[in-house]
């Protein structure tokens, strides 16, 4: 890997890999919904796009192909909704990650669970016609992410383009891996929970953290599933797996076939792990993981307007520019603690909210002030 290559980044927000790339000595050329502050920092050039839908990626796509020579291109999150969108980027350049064939198959969620059920491997019950009763089904899209439209199944609702899958509860886990398309590497496996933001949405990924906390058995069985797993679906690169732990007992609920979260969590070159496996390449990844780490997604309880000059802590990232109106329900930035010890769910839920209140109190100290000038 050329140290000084710019590579192209796309996602709904690039930060995460942009960063990663920057710290790999790469040159990052994003595009991207948001243009974070902290994003723009990282990318030696991006493009705020608003949508990741073909006819609003293809502006950005040729400006940075007219100007640099860059041949390859990393996904990120968000082409769930937008797999199309794949297949152009794979006309244009180099895409690294699975394919966009790989891709679609995986969320093709018939297919998917079907294979699984071939295979063996445990997962809640699913049906793809309504069911007759609502007892503890839940509705899911067909191509969803992030925990975003799952909701509880009411028989007098009229649904398009979803499943339902049989309500698990449990402890929700993920194991981030790499792959090269017939073979594996795990990286460590996650805790990760959801937060409800409304009725109809509360199963929203909220955060994870690195102390999986999971017997070797199940750890075990979950690698056995991985190894069956990865050469159907030609997996490559960078994947995660989420799954629940519910009566001493693994269920998979999904793969996503990309970069996630997670890989936050986990020191090393993991850009350039993704790159190698991307091409066929698995090189044996060591590190001693003696810290532990966790990411927390911060939404607004309310609505919320970021204010000039405000200082953000330095756990925090994903930093919307001043003035920028963040709705109910809508992410705000993102939180990452790195500790020597555990990091337990309540001190991100402390930091969260202690920034909150702070975000709050800033922006009406500075209505306050408009309207005294006024």
């Amino acid at each position: 890997m050329n140290s000084s290559q710019y590579i192209l980044i796309v996602a709904s927000s690039g930060r995460m890999l942009a960063q990663a790339a920057k710290s790999a000595g790469l040159k990052p050329l994003v595009v991207d919904l948001f243009a974070d502050i902290d994003t723009q920092g990282y990318a030696t050039e991006f493009r705020k796009i608003s949508s990741l839908a073909e006819q609003h990626l293809t502006p950005a796509i040729h400006y940075f192909t007219d100007r640099y020579a860059v041949s390859q291109i990393i996904y990120g999150s968000g082409f769930e909704y937008y797999p199309e969108s794949l297949y152009y980027l794979n006309s244009c350049l180099t895409l690294l990650g699975n394919s966009p064939d790989t891709f679609v198959k995986l969320h093709n969620q018939p297919e998917f669970f079907s294979l699984l059920n071939s295979l063996n491997i445990a997962h809640p019950d699913v049906i793809f016609n309504a069911p007759d009763v609502a007892d503890n089904w839940l509705v899911k899209p067909m191509q969803g992410q992030g925990g975003r439209g799952i909701h509880r199944f009411n028989k007098n609702t009229i649904e398009s383009n979803v499943y339902w899958q049989k309500y698990q509860a449990g402890t929700q886990h993920s194991v981030l891996f790499l792959a090269n398309g017939q073979v594996m590497q795990v990286l460590g496996f996650n805790t990760q929970w959801a937060v409800g933001l409304s009725e109809t949405e509360e199963f929203i990924f909220s955060g994870i953290v690195n102390n999986g906390e999971l017997p070797d058995e199940h750890k075990a069985l979950v690698i056995s599933w991985l190894d069956k797993i990865v050469p159907l679906f030609a997996l490559k690169g960078l994947n995660s797996l989420d799954f629940i732990l519910s009566d001493n007992k693994c269920y998979v609920l999904e793969i996503n076939p990309r970069p996630s979260a997670s890989m936050q969590l986990y020191d090393g070159d993991l850009i350039a792990g993704h790159i190698k496996a991307s091409q066929g390449k698995l090189s044996p990844y060591n590190f001693v993981e003696n810290s532990y780490k966790g990411y927390r997604i911060v939404y607004a309880s309310e609505e919320v307007l970021i204010p000039d000059g405000f200082l953000w802590p330095k756990w925090c990232m994903d930093l919307p520019e001043p003035g920028t109106l963040i709705q109910t329900g809508q992410p705000i930035c993102s939180i990452i603690v790195h500790q020597n010890e555990p990091v337990l769910v309540s001190c991100l839920q402390h930091l969260a909210e202690t920034l909150i209140q702070s975000i709050l109190e800033n922006e009406s100290i500075q209505v306050k002030t408009f309207r005294r000038q006024k």
